[in-house]
């Protein structure tokens, strides 16, 4: 990593320029050095590089080191003491930040529809869904969103959120770790994907917050909402396909199948499926 890199990211912990730059110096030099040689190994000023220093001491960043001949002298604290010390009061932060907003936070009183586009965004969403979440997820995923969507999951998991997937392609086994994972195997992924013109792909956290997604040959777009309808709705569909999957695994798909082929209202089903011509929001 360049020093340069280094000192922009020092600085988005809280330390002034001269702070970062100062503190890299002395991270480079490895012993100590006083304020002319901060000062030329930094770029520092020299009428404000004690000023500077001072402010890295007061940190805790670096310590002053006494020396009859040469001074004072200035020494790093450990760039990997620093990164956990820095880490461990974001976190502080954050929880402090977490308690007091909650306290401050009033009842919805408006619910939002958000419309998203571009692959980035729309799966930053669904993350922020999965994060969100405390007590169950309910996810319709296929493997390219699921692969990107793994790591969330996994913590949500870790968290003891109850989460339960369908996916729309083979099951690893290590994905058992997640919870309740259940491969859609009727009808098949390929069936679906034409049938639909697109992958859509829903994230349903808490019935407080859902993703819905859809990749085609154009790209990935959908819309996230907290209204307790379309939650409601979207959960409901998630669970009514793990069901269904539950029961092909239990009664056979061969027999599920005769029953798909020659049943007059599963036919008139299938023959009015709807695509639309233009699926995308306007």
């Amino acid at each position: 990593m360049s020093a340069e890199r280094a000192v922009e990211l020092l600085k988005a912990t809280g330390m002034s320029g001269y702070e970062a730059k100062a503190y890299v110096a002395l991270v480079r030099a490895a012993r100590p050095l006083n304020g002319y040689e901060v000062a030329k190994a930094s770029g520092v000023p020299r009428s404000t590089v004690y000023e500077t220093l001072g402010k890295l001491v007061a940190r805790g960043a670096a310590f002053e080191v006494k020396d009859v001949e040469n001074g004072t002298g200035y020494l790093a604290l450990p760039a990997e003491t620093l990164v956990v010390r820095l880490r461990q009061m974001l976190a502080d932060t954050i929880d402090g930040l977490t308690e007091a907003l909650a306290a401050l936070a009033a009842p919805a009183e408006t619910h939002l529809v958000q419309h998203v586009r571009g692959d980035e965004h729309v799966l930053a969403r669904a993350v922020d869904v999965v994060d969100a979440a405390r007590q169950s997820l309910f996810c319709s995923i296929w493997p390219p969103e699921l692969e990107v969507l793994l790591p969330a999951l996994r913590r949500a998991a870790e968290r003891g959120v109850d989460v339960s997937c369908i996916s729309f392609g083979p099951v690893d086994p290590d994905l058992g770790e997640l919870g309740h994972v259940y491969e859609h195997r009727f009808s098949s992924p390929e069936i679906v994907a034409a049938r639909m013109g697109c992958r859509v792909f829903t994230v349903v956290g808490d019935r407080d917050a859902v993703l819905i997604g859809a990749v085609d040959e154009a790209g990935t777009w959908g819309m996230w909402s907290d209204d307790p309808a379309v939650v409601l709705v979207a959960g409901e569909y998630v669970r009514h396909d793990i069901a269904l999957q539950v029961i092909v695994g239990r009664a056979g798909a061969s027999d599920l199948q005769r029953i798909w082929e020659s049943d007059a209202d599963l036919e008139h089903l299938r023959a009015t499926t709807w695509v639309a011509t233009e699926r995308r929001p306007g």
